[in-house]
């Protein structure tokens, strides 16, 4: 018998087309942002509960949506929805460490979804939905991989299960579509399927 592979949609050279204004604040989405800030990319399922979570805190400049940790050029929902562009759905977080440290965003990361589930959130079934920490220096990684250990042992004591977040450098964030950018601020009714364990995150 002969198996045959399908092959990931091929992408394209250009990004997709978006006004680049975020919704709720007015603010550039779109780089360079200001001196001082500092940007994190988290994947927790469904793209639109997760950027909502983020832009309410304080200490936030600005939130968007994309794709990430994937091989497929400027990928579309449609694609990323198909598991063969290797992306997850991805909220990038531009916060003031001043206002609002790591610690914090990443405590509300591990609290507001369930870490231990593979490849899924709930219904949201796929790889596109895989929890995942995308850092964009050294020693942010290191904060993430000790947040994760520590949540790793509130589970454990807890009787959850085991974390299954990949934890990678960024190498490219590409914005998702207008029409998913502040989905949940344009759509208030809108899905959400943010769901925590239940289990809070000690911090440093």
């Amino acid at each position: 018998m002969t198996l045959f592979s399908v092959a990931p949609p091929k992408g394209r050279d250009s990004p997709l087309s978006i006004s680049g204004v975020h919704a709720v604040n007015g603010e550039s989405m779109l780089p360079p942002y200001s001196e001082g800030l500092a940007e994190i990319v988290l994947g927790m399922g469904c793209f639109w509960g997760a950027e909502r979570l983020f832009w309410e805190m304080p200490g936030i400049q600005v939130t968007a949506v994309g794709y990430a940790g994937g091989t497929t050029p400027n990928p579309t929902y449609e694609e990323t929805c198909t598991g063969r562009t290797g992306h997850a759905e991805v909220v990038r977080v531009v916060h003031d460490p001043a206002v609002v440290d790591l610690d914090t965003l990443l405590q509300a990361f591990w609290e507001a979804h369930d870490p231990t589930q593979s490849n899924r959130q709930g219904n949201d079934i796929g790889p596109q939905y895989r929890s995942a920490i995308f850092t964009t220096d050294e020693a942010q990684r290191e904060r993430a991989l000790r947040s994760r250990e520590r949540y790793q042992g509130a589970l454990r004591q807890a009787g959850g299960g085991t974390i299954t977040t990949e934890i990678a450098a960024l190498d490219t964030f590409y914005f998702a579509e207008e029409y998913h950018q502040q989905c949940l601020h344009k759509n208030p009714g809108g899905y959400c399927n943010l769901r925590g364990t239940g289990i809070r995150c000690p911090v440093d």
